[in-house]
This record gives structure tokens, sequence and C-alpha cells, in this order.
């Protein structure tokens, strides 16, 4: 255990034994410090002499975060998968019949569903996974986007006025993307997935991109990467890594469920990386990563662990077995790799 978060100060003594006060009558229990970080901050804020449109902006934005959260808690336990693709695309188009599909097939893997809540390629994911495992992550326009008929009225639809706190809530609670044909919209959420992956912002995740049978969309996206970004040094061999282009619906469901055949999930303890497995890792697997993937070690070797005494926050996963090592960071597609060695047991 470290030492307790520090909420800061307002600068006025007296305030601050009022808010600790405050937050402690209103019982926030180990959230405290955070709260009281955060009302520290909002009357900071009420003394910097904001516009008031930015003062509107925060406020909106701390509320949309607020019940993005609550609607996902209570499925913090399910795997989920980030769907994207156009909301032009008609019925009856191989591409909206091959996310149906997809979606359901991830159902019967797993996987609930989480669109952007239109029509065309989200609406076809909605209908493949069905109301009761899906969430709709809807943004309001002057034009074009409504709830689809599948999500319309669900509990599990938010309502965002904000791109970034939905593209916040696509990111946080996703184990995996997908992304159909479409426009500017999946581009961004192509693009800034792999960003945030690739800088260490996101958790490396499974992301697949997926043409109709025959198509030709993401193959065509991917020799402008190949020709360009990678041939002009923009990114690196490694980072198309973190990309499968299939136009195979059960190739890009394999993908997915492959990543968490034995894998589950990582965190970093300070200058540790801690790979949580479901299977104790043999000493030849750990004698073959530190000689495979040596160049994600900031020094030392891979070392089979238990839970780490700072993982006591996340006890749902004690059980789980570890792989712990000083990690080099900046390789997500290296990691990537080095996941799909864990996978493999070789």
């Amino acid at each position: 255990m470290g030492l307790p978060r520090s909420p800061g100060t307002t600068g006025d003594p007296a305030i601050d034994d009022r808010i600790e006060s405050l937050v402690s009558d209103w019982d926030c229990g180990s959230s405290s410090p955070f709260i009281r970080e955060l009302i520290t901050t909002a009357l900071k804020m009420g003394k910097d002499n904001l516009a008031e449109g930015d003062l509107k902006l925060y406020n909106r934005a701390l509320k949309e975060m607020r019940a993005a959260s609550r609607v996902f808690n209570p499925f913090s336990d399910e795997r989920k998968i980030s769907v994207f693709g156009s909301a032009r695309t008609k019925p009856g188009e191989p591409e909206h019949v091959a996310a149906i599909a997809f979606a359901r097939k991830m159902k019967e893997a797993g996987f609930m569903a989480i669109t952007g809540a239109g029509d065309g390629i989200m609406g076809a994911a909605q209908e493949g996974a069905g109301r009761d495992d899906s969430f709709g992550l809807n943004i309001r326009l002057p034009f074009e986007q409504t709830a689809n008929p599948v999500i319309e009225g669900d509990p599990k639809l938010i309502n965002f006025n904000y791109f970034f706190t939905r593209k916040l809530a696509f990111v946080k609670e996703s184990d995996a993307m997908a992304a159909f044909p479409g426009g500017f919209g999946t581009m961004d959420e192509v693009f800034e997935t792999l960003t945030l992956m690739q800088t260490d912002k996101a958790l490396v995740l499974p992301t697949v991109l997926v043409d109709a049978p025959g198509g030709t969309y993401w193959k065509t996206w991917m020799r402008f990467v190949e020709d360009h970004l990678l041939r002009l040094g923009l990114i690196s061999p490694e980072d198309l890594n973190l990309i499968l282009v299939t136009d195979d619906v059960d190739e890009a469901v394999e993908e997915v469920t492959r990543f968490y055949s034995n894998f589950h999930s990582y965190r970093y303890v300070g200058d540790k990386m801690v790979i949580r497995v479901h299977r104790k890792p043999s000493h030849t697997l750990l004698d073959v990563l530190t000689h495979d993937f040596s160049d994600l070690l900031a020094e030392g070797r891979y070392e089979g662990s238990t839970a780490l005494p700072a993982e006591e926050n996340e006890p749902h996963l004690a059980d789980l077995h570890r792989i712990v090592f000083d990690v080099a960071r900046g390789r997500s597609g290296r990691l990537r790799e080095l996941i799909n060695r864990i996978n493999s047991g070789l």
C-alpha cells in the first residue's frame, strides 16, 4: 500500500477542513480523497474567472462521464467489443449482413457489443448481439444520428453531447474493437484507437478491420498505411501487429477470442508490467520470453508470480497467475506479439 492520496488544497485551511467534513458526512468511503480533489478543483475553477461556456462544457462532460460509468459498472465483469462502421449502410448490403453475423458470433463467444447506437453497421451489430447484450453510445447531432430500434429505450443507451466523452467510454469499456467500412467517423475511431495503443495511453486490445466477403475497403486502407506511413518511416513495422484486416467473419472472431485464450489482462505497477494469465507459466516459457522478447525488458528477465501487494484493490483477479517484468515502454506492437506468444504457450 502506498501513502494515502493527497487531495490538494484550496490554499485556505478553513475551506479545506469544510471540504473534508462535507465529504466525510457524505460517506464516500475509499473514494473520499478523489472526491475532495474534485471539489477542490471545482472551487478553484470558480476563482479562475473562466468563461461561462467553458464551465458549462466541463460540467456537462463530467455529468456524461458519470452517466456512462453508472451504466457500465454493473457489467464490469463482462467482456465487451466496440463495433464501428457507417450509419448509412443499408440492410441487405454485404457489410450489413457481415456485421450481424460477426456480432452474433461474438455474443456466442461471451462478448457484449458496444456501438454508436445509430443505424447501418451499428444497428446491424446491435441486431446480431441482441438488445440484452448491447450498449448504445448515441451522439446528439443536428442530422442523421438517432438511436436504432434495437437499443432505443434500453437503459444501456447513453446519450452524449460531446464526441470526446463518448470516445472515452468506447476505449475505457472495451476489451476488443472491430470496424466495418464507414466514413470519417469510422476512420476517426480506428486511428484514435491505434494511436492510443501505440502511445501507451490505452491498453493493447485485439483490433479487427472487417470487410464483407470479397470486399476491398480495409485492404485498400492497409495498402495506404503500408505504402505511405510505413514506407516513410512514420510508423514502425511492429505497429502493424496491432491490426488484423480480414474479409472472413470467422477469422475476425477467432482473432479476438484467441487473444483471451490464456491472457486475461495487464497493468503497470511502478516500472513493472504485470500480465495476468489463466495458466501458470512454465519455466520453459519464461526462458523463451526472456530470450525472444528481451527488447521489452528494461532489465532482468520474465518471472512468474502471484498477485503483487499493489494489486490488492483488484481482489477478483487474485487467483490468476502472473508474468512480471521490468518493462521497456513504448513498444505496443511487440507487446501484442508477446501476448500472442503467451497464448501459444511456446
